[in-house]
């Protein structure tokens, strides 16, 4: 493997910072989309089984 032409593949022709800065940012936003997602879902599952149960107790008086 010629490690010149990788140093220069990882230094972009200068522009190595703006590249891999953006490559790094748009990794943590995915990352973080990912944690809100699993939240959303535990938090929606938790209301769900809520709703079950009061259902299950006979405590939700349906008005149709």
């Amino acid at each position: 493997m010629n490690w010149g032409s990788f140093a220069d593949f990882l230094a972009m022709g200068g522009y190595a910072f703006y590249v891999w800065g953006s490559y790094g940012v748009t990794a943590l936003f995915l990352l973080i989309e990912v944690v809100l997602l699993m939240k959303r879902r535990r938090t929606l599952m938790q209301r769900l089984l809520r709703l079950a149960r009061i259902n299950r107790e006979g405590g939700y008086e349906s008005k149709t």
